[in-house]
């Protein structure tokens, strides 16, 4: 698997690289739990193998390696003229509105000849939803069975409009399916442990946890011991419907003159 700062994908041995395509900087959190970066490069290689014509790098906001700035500096030193940088956070909060759009001017500074735009971030998307609601459904429960309640845990954010945003996830999972469902926050209120207590209050004999999060870390981890005795569904992970998500936020924000379908 390939770590550094060159692009993940087949190299020279490859299908040729489209004439005037952006390069596609995706740009994860970071963390110092090794098996985040582990999904976030699966995911990578994943897009770079269903889009070998384009040039697909990996960056880091913090914590792991490469850099942003590392990443935009190789790009430019490969002779791109564009790149589109696609964030990997699901929510629009200080790293994706003030971190991220700070290191690209910088970085725009230093590459004047590089057009850098900043895509949208992956967001809500019922796709998305769609990937959690199969990692429940794979931990045991059944969409038919009205005795589950479903604990849908996010990262939380200083933002009382992001955490608004996060409650929308609980409406669009439980569609279709009978069970009830309670967002609760790794870091702020409400909690996981208050959250299981409603949905019980709410007379669901059973409860899972499910992970608002691209990959197994530090806070994952502190949800499973706020709540040891629940069964927590598997993080998102490099799963297809995520590919294509981050494949259409790089499509929608590329230069709209260039057909760059499939």
């Amino acid at each position: 698997m390939n770590r550094s700062c060159g692009p993940v994908g087949n190299g020279a041995t490859g299908p040729a690289r489209r004439p005037g395509a952006p390069a596609l900087i995706a740009v994860a959190h970071g963390s110092r739990d090794p098996r985040s970066a582990a999904t976030m490069f699966a995911l990578i290689t994943d897009l770079a193998a269903r889009r070998p014509d384009l040039d697909v790098r990996l960056a880091f906001l913090d914590l792991s390696t490469p850099s942003v700035e590392q990443v935009v500096d190789a790009v430019a030193a490969r002779g791109h003229t564009e790149a589109v940088v696609v964030p990997l956070l699901l929510g629009s909060a200080f790293h994706a509105r003030v971190d991220l759009p700070g290191l690209l001017a910088a970085a725009r500074a230093r590459h004047p000849r590089l057009r850098l735009s900043q895509a949208d971030v992956l967001g809500a998307d019922h796709r998305l939803v769609t990937a959690v609601r199969e990692r429940v459904v794979a931990a045991g429960a059944d969409p038919a069975d009205a005795d589950v309640g479903v604990a849908i845990a996010a990262v939380g954010s200083s933002s009382p409009e992001a955490n608004r945003c996060t409650e929308r996830i609980g409406r669009l999972l439980a569609t279709g399916t009978a069970w009830r469902t309670s967002v609760c926050f790794a870091t702020t209120e409400p909690a996981l442990p208050e959250t299981v207590s409603d949905l019980h209050a709410q007379g669901c004999g059973r409860v899972l946890v499910a992970p608002w999060f691209l990959a197994p870390g530090l806070l994952t981890d502190r949800l499973i011991a706020a709540a040891p005795g629940l069964t927590h569904a598997d993080t998102i992970g490099p799963h297809p419907l995520l590919t294509e998500v981050a494949l259409e936020r790089y499509l929608d924000a590329a230069t709209p003159h260039l057909d760059l379908s499939a």
